[in-house]
Formats: structure tokens, sequence, C-alpha cells
């Protein structure tokens, strides 16, 4: 894998990364299961629970809440038990920051229960749980792991976490082998890339069994309706049928609840036993979302003080910290449906000089507009977060001219903003 770094003098360099082949460490012969001993619940979106042996694995816990500010909501209505699943397990990985897999209103609700359960997290680039002390989650026992490094749960127990291959400096996947029979790789497959491709990609590497996860949300808040019905996302079932006319490899289309034996699949993929569906009548899909408080939240940063003052706008990308890039944002602050938010702010940043002209300046430079939803885009700006909840969560509408993605802007607003936020106590003192 290629990824591409800045050099000391600015310049842009392709860097080679080659990790070691996990399986070439400290290598260990196999042991056959027995029926039961290994066990995967599926819960929701890409939270699944795994029995191995007498131990137990949660990964990526969304159960509650929306995603992205306001954008993501979960598809399907997570066991009743969630919680006690969560409290039960043994640790706990998350793969990244985003908030489809670190959500803090599902860690609320886990940490005050039990504080001190044990998650782990790769060391990526910037911190999956940088934001931990403003979340008010009192979370006490996180473990940052290096990658490529067997972390040993006990005798026939290990995980070990990589990097992703797509976004290796946030993302991260982690390799779970138990008793050396089962080796299994997490890795969320984006979308965005065509059925064939991974219909393609399950026939190359030859899985024993396959299950596609970690898609299942929905744009549900009734303003989002027109990206609900564009955004048409891949269908498992459909990418299951396909697999299995390229191969003879076995699928599994997840419900909530549902539980996949892996003793028995190995053995006999046909056994009726092997995957145990949810009982009968059991709700599948989320009818209802509690919207109000979560959007409560946002909507006190509109009416926050800080944005009495104009000059919170010099302040905030000051904080922000990016410049010396030949780049001119419009701003503009919107309602609902993406119209001027009376009394809002419309502003321009330019960002060879972090300057706030009232006009495009003369020279020759690729320009943006960025139209952003006030209830999130303020609560972006008050807490200092990360703008994946602007774009993501689909808060945004975006003009390009000409129709370039600058990487080094939105990477730079995606993850290497500060990691505290503005200190906008000191600057209202000065604006008083």
């Amino acid at each position: 894998m290629e990824v591409i770094e800045m050099d000391e003098n600015n310049g842009l360099s392709l860097v080679e990364l080659n990790p070691p082949n996990p399986w070439d460490s400290d290598p260990r012969s196999p042991e056959e299961l027995a029926f039961g001993e290994v066990q995967i619940t599926y819960l929701t979106h890409a939270c699944m629970d795994l029995k191995l042996g007498d131990k137990r694995m949660v990964f990526d816990p969304w159960l509650i809440g929306p995603a992205f500010a306001r954008g993501w909501w979960l598809l399907h209505e997570p066991p009743s038990d969630w919680l006690e699943r969560l409290c039960k397990a043994d640790l706990i990985y998350i793969s990244h920051m985003h908030s489809d897999h670190l959500s803090y209103p599902t860690l609320k609700q886990l940490s005050q229960r039990r504080p001190d359960i044990p998650i782990y997290v790769g060391d990526t680039e910037r911190p999956v749980f940088w934001n931990l002390d403003q979340s008010g989650v009192g979370l006490t026992n996180i473990n940052v792991v290096p990658f490529g490094i067997w972390q040993q749960v006990d005798k026939s127990l290990r995980f070990m976490i990589l990097m992703d291959g797509v976004h290796p400096e946030m993302d991260t996947c982690i390799i779970v082998e138990y008793k050396e029979e089962w080796k299994a790789q997490f890795i969320k497959a984006e979308r965005r890339k065509l059925l064939n491709y991974k219909a393609q990609l399950v026939k190359d590497l030859q899985p024993r069994i396959y299950c596609p996860f970690a898609g299942y949300f929905v744009e549900s808040h009734p303003s989002d309706k027109y990206i609900k019905e564009t955004n048409t996302k891949n269908d498992p079932n459909q990418l299951n049928n396909l697999i299995r006319k390229n191969s003879d490899v076995v699928t599994w289309t997840p419900r909530p609840g549902a539980v996949l034996d892996l003793g028995r699949m190995l053995k006999d993929p046909t056994d009726s036993k092997g995957i145990v569906e949810p009982p009968e009548g059991t709700k599948i899909y989320k009818d209802s979302w509690d919207f109000g408080p979560y959007l409560e939240i946002l909507n006190s940063a509109v009416r926050d003080e800080i944005f009495c003052h104009s000059s919170w706008i010099k302040e905030y990308f000051t904080w922000a910290g990016f410049k010396n890039y030949n780049l001119v944002v419009r701003m503009i602050e919107t309602d609902e449906d993406f119209s001027p938010f009376p009394g809002g702010y419309d502003y321009l940043v330019d960002f060879l000089d972090l300057s706030f002209p009232k006009e495009r300046p003369s020279r020759e430079h690729p320009y943006e507009e960025i139209h952003s939803r006030v209830d999130v885009i303020r609560y972006v700006v008050k807490n200092g977060l990360l703008w994946d909840d602007l774009y993501i969560g689909f808060q945004t509408r975006l003009l390009r001219d000409p129709d370039i993605y600058h990487h080094l802007f939105w990477n730079h607003f995606q993850i290497k903003l500060p990691l505290t936020p503005p200190n906008w106590k000191s600057f209202l003192m000065h604006c008083d």
C-alpha cells in the first residue's frame, strides 16, 4: 500500500507501507472448534458481539442516538439486551473515531454501569478518544495499542489491530485469532465500491464465510428526505447473491440478534443450526427515532453568546490553523432547506494568508462554497469538533470552482484540528 505524505519542504512524497504478515508472527497449531464455542451475534450497523470460549468481545458499539451530528440514524432495531451485552463484555474494540463506530451516547450509558470496561483502540495519528474529556463520558480503561502486535487475552484468544488500507492515518481493522482454527479479519467495506468488485474480492480471497456489515444506517430525519431518496445504498442480499453465483463462499446477511455458530458452519455449512435467526416477531427495522434530545443539543449552539460577535470567525479559523494554501472558501449558514439562515453569517476565508475579505481576491484562485445548516456548523465550531459531522452527515451542500477536491484542506479539518477546543471563555472576556 502506498500513501502520500508531506515532506519537510512542503513537498509531497509517496511512501510505501509494508506491514508484516500477521500470520508469520508467532504462528500456532490449529485446534478444532466445538459447537457453540465461537458464536457471532449481530447487534446493529458495525456492532458484533463475539463469544470466543469463555470470553466476549464487542466491536464498534453504536446502539442509540445519531451519528455525524444528525445525519445518520440506525436502520436496525438493536436487541433489547444490548446494554447488558456491553456490560458483560471482556473487552471492546473501537476501530476509529467516526461517530457510527465511536458513539458517545452509547458509551455514556455503558460508563454509568461499567466505567472500567477494557476498551482497545489503535495508535492512530489522531487519537480515537481525543474528545473523551469534553464528552463527559467517564471511561477509565482505554488501551491504545501499537499496530501489528498480538494482544493476548488468554491462552486461546489473541487479537491484532492493523492500519486500515484506505485511511491509515485514522482508521483501523482488527484480526482475531482463536485456537488458530479461526482467523477473522473485520474490515469495513466502502459502500461506494461496486458490488462486482466486492464479489471478485471475495472470490479471490476465498474466505470460509462472508458477512457484509457496517452500512446499516438511514437518513431518517424529515429534513434529510432528499438524501434518503437519492443516496441509494448497496443491498447486502444483492451482494451475497452475486457472491454465491461466482464462488462457493458461505454468505450471511445479519439481522439484529442473529447468531452464527462458527464451529457448526465450518464443519457443515448446511447445518440448520449454524445460523440462528431472531425469534419470529422480533422487530428488525427501526420505525421511530428519538430526535428531540439530540437536536436540542445542536440547537442550543445557535443561541450561544459566541455568535453575537462576528470576530468569532477570525478566532475560530486562527485556532484551526490551516493557512498558506491558495483556496478561498465562502461559508454560508443556512436553514433546514439550505436557504440562507435569517441573520446568519455569510463570509469569505482566504486561506493563502488567512484573511477574511469582503470580496474574492483578484488573483487566480480555486473557490468553494460551503452551505451548512446553522445548528450543526455552530455546534461544531463551538466545541472544536472535526468537520466529519458536516459532510459525512450530509449537513452541507458544496459548490467548487473548479470542481477539484482539495485534500489538504479537507484532511486538515477532518483529522488535524487542535485536540483542545477554542478558548471561548477568554474570547468572550476580550469581547466584553
